[in-house]
């Protein structure tokens, strides 16, 4: 059943990717602000998790099948190349040492938060 839950999860986890990521990138063009806003956001869930100390089916559930399938390494990877495809270096810097910093920032409020819970 734990298996029917991380299909089920997982599926939800990358609707939701889909859906912040074209609800950002519709209003802030120019840089991938939407990979952006859904790695941060799944970084500070998942400091969450952490802080919560989750284990067994329910970090299995929470962190590996829905914020695995929430966030992504792969899409943030392809902007980034085509940012140094495109000619925009500074962009494409920008985008690894800005999204590097805040999600590490974002993973220590999560736990912050989850550990005072």
């Amino acid at each position: 059943m734990v298996w029917v839950g991380v299909a089920a999860l997982g599926g939800v986890g990358a609707l939701a990717r889909f859906a912040l990521d074209g609800a950002v990138s519709q209003r802030a063009a120019g840089l991938p602000y939407g990979t952006f806003a859904v790695n941060v956001s799944g970084s500070l869930l998942l400091g969450l998790v952490t802080g919560l100390a989750l284990h067994g089916d329910a970090l299995l559930l929470a962190g590996t099948a829905a914020l695995g399938s929430y966030t992504t390494f792969s899409t943030w990877m392809l902007e980034t190349h085509e940012l140094g495809a495109e000619g925009r270096r500074a962009a494409m810097v920008a985008n690894v040492l800005v999204s590097i910093a805040v999600g590490f920032g974002a993973v220590a409020l999560g736990r912050a938060i989850g550990t005072a819970l």
